[in-house]
């Protein structure tokens, strides 16, 4: 089976917060890629770098105090860093689209759902007449599983429920045909319930519309069910990336597998949850060593003094830990064999 083309690769990125105190690295020199029609996962604790990552790519890091300081993002082989705001505007929300965290502060509450839609299809589709984007806006609304469509059209956010509102969301987002589609905890305050819906949706449309998703969570269970590959985020760096089974099967950097020790398994009783250890650190204040040393139960010396370097471990499976680099496994072996 041939491999699907790279559609958007983030090479080398830092996004960098201008502060009273100095300069801040949130993003701190990340890479990743997503295929066409891959669903890719980004996972971490609040403060890894998470949401200012899909910031980068949309364009939208709030400037000042933010701003990309160094690396490309490569959609379809155009470096996004290097466009004006108006060329962004031709891709933001029609090649490359984004469904935020809240529906309800997304969605403005003084125009109808209706004229909502029909503003982000005139926007890009200009030579559409508006009878034409109301049958696309309604067919939208349609396709994401909403009732009496029409309706709904003349219906403001807050009438709506929370479920509703995020399906909206979803339908302004695909209502372009969007090449990639990123997903900022599509499923927040929203109900167990609801949120099974709305990541079964999304599968549904992603296999449907061919449509590359960049799923931004914190839930490992949502990973688990809804990605094929995975990047685990720490203190504006990847950790660790992989094919999700692999990654659940196998973890390989201690903050992934603290964090997979941590979810509850139901076919187990257990007193006590783990829970990694210590805080995640403020955003530059560690300048030296691996970032999660302080936290980890496998730290050495060369931990707190050296930046390790994403290792791969096999195919596909890499993972910032001095456990797998060579040298140092060379050594552990030395010591295993005179112990």
């Amino acid at each position: 089976m041939q491999e699907r083309e790279i559609i958007l690769e983030v090479k080398d990125l830092q996004t960098s917060f201008f502060t009273d105190d100095g300069v801040i690295p949130s993003v701190d020199y990340i890479d990743f890629h997503v295929r066409e029609g891959e669903v890719l996962g980004i996972v971490g604790e609040s403060g890894c770098g998470k949401s200012v990552t899909s910031l980068s790519i949309m364009g939208l890091v709030p400037s000042p105090p933010g701003k990309i300081t160094n690396g490309q993002i490569l959609f379809k082989g155009k470096d996004l860093t290097k466009f004006t705001e108006k060329e962004m505007r031709t891709i933001r929300g029609n090649e490359v689209a984004m469904i935020f965290q809240e529906p309800m502060t997304s969605l403005n509450p003084l125009f109808t759902i209706g004229n909502q839609l029909m503003e982000a299809i005139t926007l890009h589709k200009k030579e559409w007449s508006k009878k034409q984007a109301k049958a696309r806006a309604v067919e939208m609304l349609k396709l994401v599983g909403l009732p009496r469509a029409e309706e709904l059209m003349r219906d403001y956010p807050h009438q709506l429920s929370g479920g509703m509102r995020q399906r909206v969301m979803i339908a302004m987002a695909l209502v372009c045909d969007p090449k990639v589609l990123i997903a900022d905890e599509p499923t927040t305050a929203l109900d167990v319930t609801i949120q099974a819906q709305i990541l079964k949706l999304m599968r549904e449309l992603n296999e449907r519309l061919n449509t590359a998703i960049i799923l931004i969570t914190h839930d490992l269970g949502v990973v688990a069910e809804t990605c094929q590959r995975v990047v685990v985020m720490y203190a504006g760096k990847v950790v660790e990336e992989g094919l999700v089974e692999t990654i659940f099967n196998n973890p390989q950097h201690p903050y992934t597998k603290g964090l997979l020790a941590s979810v509850p398994d139901m076919r187990y009783k257990k007193q006590r949850l783990y829970s990694i250890p210590g805080n995640v650190p403020k955003p530059g204040t560690i300048k030296n060593g691996c970032r999660f040393a302080a936290r980890c139960d496998s730290v050495f010396g060369r931990c707190t003094e050296e930046s390790p370097s994403l290792y791969e471990t096999s195919t596909g499976h890499k993972t910032r830990c001095f456990l797998f680099d060579e040298k140092e496994v060379g050594v552990n072996d030395k010591t295993a064999a005179t112990s």
